[in-house]
């Protein structure tokens, strides 16, 4: 067997400033140590902070007053925020920058009296806090259908934003409906989907071709990692998204001779590496390590935890 290995691939620079402000709020105020949510969606991430006594939760309740919070790279809405200042918690703030920026655009569009249509997945929780700082000025779509079946007031001045972790081709096929329906709909400056989620998606589509299937590092409830495996299966290969090596079935491969092996922006490299290692001892793989687009982006940790380490 080969093995193309996709580049880039694994962590994106909002979830190594998400995990590292986690390791150094847990260095400063050690355990007990709360996260609203998951810090970033990945079962293997999530366990390893659990381990080490992290715990997270699904509602801002569950924090004893005074303790320590850390609101995950997902963000969250303001009424999150004002639920924390009630309960005196310490609030680190550890939302990927990109997201932020989201959140930042929805505020502007809604003061200046446009309704927003966001386009994103139900549920999600970037979608929850995106929707959070305008929710009477934000009405979610997730596909061209819904688009159709919007009920939009006359003279209604219109913009559109979209989730960060979305398919470009997707996203692309909605921003088109959307313009199609209202030709007047403004949108944001830059578009909304990040650099990773981007490079990631034009990686697997630029190295598909050579494979015969293709095997995705990523947990089920990270958007980006599903975006990946659906883009491989839309270009007639085979894909499954696996947490780590052990979920790998050699029946998978019988009869293929390349694989493809990527990674979602919220899943780790020693996981990728199990895989690889796995690979090899099971069908006598070699690696050719493939570079689609070079990354070099970084963002710094919250303030709240560069003040006090200084």
């Amino acid at each position: 067997m080969k093995i193309i290995l996709a580049n880039p691939r694994g962590f994106c620079a909002g979830v190594n400033m998400a995990i590292e402000s986690l390791e150094r709020a847990l260095q400063l105020f050690g355990t007990p140590l709360y996260v609203y949510h998951e810090i970033v969606h990945n079962r293997p991430v999530v366990e390893r902070f659990s381990a080490k006594g992290v715990e997270f939760v699904d509602s801002i309740d569950e924090v004893p007053r005074g303790a320590t919070v850390l609101y995950s790279a997902h963000g969250v809405s303001p009424a999150i925020r004002n639920a924390a200042q009630e309960r005196s918690l310490r609030a680190i703030d550890a939302t990927c920058p990109l997201v932020t920026k989201v959140h930042v655009e929805a505020i502007k569009f809604a003061r200046e009296g446009y309704h927003i249509i966001l386009i994103g997945h139900e549920g999600h929780d970037e979608v929850l806090g995106t929707m959070g700082e305008a929710p009477e000025a934000m009405t979610l779509v997730q596909d061209a259908a819904d688009v159709a079946r919007l009920e939009i007031p006359p003279g209604t001045k219109l913009a559109y934003l979209t989730q960060t972790t979305l398919s470009v081709d997707e996203a692309s096929e909605i921003i088109g409906a959307l313009r199609a329906r209202f030709p007047d709909i403004a949108g944001p400056k830059k578009e909304d989907i990040c650099y990773a989620t981007q490079n990631r998606q034009e990686a697997v589509k630029t190295l598909v071709g050579e494979a015969d299937s293709v095997i995705v590092l990523g947990s089920r409830n990270s958007s980006n990692s599903n975006r990946l495996a659906e883009l491989a299966c839309a270009k007639g290969k085979p894909a499954r998204l696996i947490d780590t090596a052990a979920e790998l079935d050699p029946a998978w491969f019988q009869g293929h001779e390349t694989v493809l092996v990527t990674a979602g922006a919220s899943a780790p490299e020693d996981v990728v590496e199990a895989c690889i290692e796995r690979l090899k001892s099971l069908f006598n793989a070699t690696v050719e390590s493939r570079v689609v687009r070079e990354e070099n982006v970084s963002f710094p940790l919250p303030r709240e935890l560069t003040v006090l380490a200084r």
